[in-house]
C-alpha cells in the first residue's frame, strides 16, 4: 500500500477554518430544559418565573405551545436584561386576563443620556421579544406590554386574537417594533395608551384586522413616531367603534413629530366613520395653561408621504391640527372624500394623485366612492401640484370653505361631476394656475369655478373648461 501523501499547510490552512467558522455557543437556555412542557395542556407559567426568578433570563422556545394562565411578568430591575426568543415555531397561548408579557423598568428619564441611570444601563437596556407567536385565548388577554423600559425591542412577531397586540403604557422610551404580523385583535394592534413616549420606529410590519385600529395613540405625550415601510389594513369593523387604520388623538395630551411613510393603508369602507389616517389634533398642555390661561393646542408636525390610500370612508382626515405635510401620495375609493382638513392650520398638501383608476370598478362599487377633497375653517396653508380626478355625485371636486390666506395652485382638476373648485368666504387667499376641465363624452361638470363670498381674493391664471 503506497503511504498517503499529506501537505502540512492545507491541513494547517483546514484546521485554521474551523477555528474561524466555529459556531458559537449560545448563551440562551432551551427552556424545555427547564421543565416547560410546550405542550399546550400544562400551565407553563410557574416554571417559567422559577426560571426567571433564578437568573435565566435568555430564554430560547423550540417549537411548542406554551400555555400561560396569568402574565409572565419580567421586571427588569429583578431580572436583569431580558431575551426571549423563537425561531418561528412556538407559540404562546395567554389564556387569562392581562398581557401574555408584561415587561416592566425602572427608566423615568428621556433619551438623553444624562438621564438614564447606571442601573438601567447595567440590568434593563434593551429586552429583546423576538420569533415568537402569541395567541390570545381570553377576551382580555393582550400580547406584550411595557411599562418603564428603555429600548425595548419587538421583533418577528406574530400577534392575533388577543385584545390590544402590543401595549404601552405610563412612559418608556426608545421602542422599535419590526418586521411583525400584528393580526386579527379585538382591540388596537399598537396601542399607544396616554403614554410618555419620545422615539418609538415601526417598520416592515403587517398590522392588519385589528378592530379597534392599527396604530392607536390617545393621549399621553408621544414625540417622534416613525411608522414606515408597512401594510397597514382594515383595522376597522362594520359594528364599531369608529377606528382608523392609524389613529392619532391628542385629547387630554399630546401627539406630535410624527412621520408615516411609504405604506399602503386601506379598508374597510363597509366600517362607519372608517379613515386610513385620522388625526385629532386638538390637545392640552399644563404648562401652557399656566402661562396663558388656555391649555388647548393644535398639535401636529406630522410628515404623510409617498403612502397608498383606498377603502375608506375618509381616507385622511385632519382636524384641529397645525404643521401637517401630506407629499406624494396616491389616493383612490374614499367613499365619503379622499381628504378631510377642518379647523387646521399650515397645512400643505402637495403633488398628490386623487384619481380614480378605471381597472377599481371591477371591485363592484359602482361608482359608490365619492372621492373629492374638503378643507373647511382652515388658515395659512397651500393646496399646490395635486392631480383630482373623477370625483362623482358631489357639488365639487376641491371645497374651500371658511378659510384664509390658502394658496391653490398649480392643480389639475379633472373629469368631474358638479364644480371642479368650490369657493366659498375665502378671504385674502391666491387661486391661480389651476386646470379644471371636464373632458368626458357624457360631461357632467355644472361649472370649472364656483366663487360664492369671501373677499381679498386674487384669482387668475386659471385654465378653464367654459363651453
Amino acid at each position: 500500500m503506497k503511504p498517503i501523501k499529506t501537505n502540512p499547510l492545507r491541513i494547517l490552512a483546514a484546521f485554521m477554518a474551523m477555528q474561524f467558522y466555529a459556531p458559537t455557543v449560545s448563551a440562551e437556555t432551551n427552556v424545555r430544559t427547564l421543565g416547560v412542557a410546550g405542550d399546550g395542556v400544562e400551565d407553563d407559567g410557574p416554571a417559567l418565573e422559577a426560571a426567571l426568578a433564578a437568573g435565566q433570563t435568555e430564554l430560547f422556545f423550540p417549537k411548542g405551545i406554551y400555555r400561560l394562565t396569568r402574565p409572565l411578568v419580567l421586571d427588569l430591575a429583578k431580572t436583569g436584561s431580558v431575551s426571549l426568543r423563537g425561531n418561528g415555531s412556538a407559540s404562546i397561548r395567554m389564556e387569562g386576563r392581562g398581557p401574555a408579557l408584561r415587561l416592566t423598568g425602572s427608566h423615568g428619564g428621556t433619551a438623553d443620556p444624562k438621564t438614564v441611570q447606571e442601573t438601567v444601563w447595567a440590568r434593563e437596556r434593551m429586552p429583546v421579544v423576538a420569533g415568537l407567536e402569541i395567541v390570545g385565548g381570553h377576551p382580555e388577554a393582550d400580547g406584550v406590554e411595557a411599562d418603564g423600559t428603555m429600548q425595548l425591542t419587538l421583533e418577528r412577531l406574530l400577534i392575533r386574537r388577543t385584545r390590544h397586540g402590543v401595549h404601552l403604557v405610563n412612559r418608556n422610551r426608545n421602542v422599535i417594533i419590526s418586521s411583525s404580523h400584528i393580526y386579527e385583535n379585538s382591540g388596537a394592534g399598537v396601542f399607544l395608551d396616554a403614554v410618555n413616549l419620545h422615539q418609538i420606529n415601526i417598520h416592515g410590519c403587517h398590522i392588519s384586522y385589528n378592530g379597534g385600529g392599527g396604530v392607536v395613540s390617545r393621549g399621553g405625550e408621544v414625540r417622534n413616531l416613525q411608522v414606515s415601510g408597512c401594510d397597514i389594513e382594515a383595522n376597522h369593523t362594520p359594528a364599531g367603534p369608529e377606528s382608523a387604520n392609524i389613529l392619532l388623538d391628542s385629547t387630554g395630551g399630546s401627539i406630535a413629530e410624527v412621520s408615516v411613510t411609504g405604506c399602503t393603508l386601506q379598508h374597510t369602507h363597509k366600517a362607519p366613520g372608517s379613515a386610513n389616517i385620522r388625526i385629532l389634533g386638538e390637545g392640552r398642555d399644563a404648562g401652557l395653561e399656566r402661562r396663558t390661561g388656555t391649555g388647548k393646542t393644535r398639535e401636529g408636525n406630522v410628515t404623510i408621504g409617498n403612502n397608498i390610500f383606498s377603502d375608506v370612508q375618509v381616507s385622511l382626515e385632519i382636524r384641529n391640527a397645525r404643521g401637517v405635510t401630506v407629499t406624494g401620495n396616491t389616493f383612490w375609493e374614499g367613499f365619503e372624500e379622499d381628504l378631510r382638513i377642518m379647523s387646521s392650520s399650515h397645512v400643505v398638501v402637495a403633488g398628490n394623485n386623487f384619481d380614480r383608476n378605471p381597472r377599481y370598478q371591477i371591485n363592484g362599487f359602482a361608482n359608490a366612492e365619492q372621492n373629492g377633497v374638503v378643507f373647511r375653517d382652515c388658515a395659512d396653508s397651500i393646496f399646490q401640484g395635486n392631480t383630482v380626478a373623477g370625483v362623482h355625485g358631489k357639488r365639487s371636486a376641491v371645497e374651500i370653505l371658511g378659510c384664509a390666506r390658502m394658496q391653490i395652485a398649480g392643480n389639475s382638476i379633472m373629469d368631474s361631476d358638479g364644480a371642479g373648485l368650490w369657493l366659498e368666504d375665502v378671504s385674502h387667499s391666491m387661486v391661480t394656475g389651476n386646470l379644471i376641465r371636464d373632458d368626458r363624452p357624457e360631461k357632467r361638470q355644472s361649472e370649472p369655478l364656483h366663487v360664492t363670498g369671501g373677499k381679498g381674493n386674487l384669482i387668475q391664471g386659471n385654465l378653464l373648461r367654459e363651453e
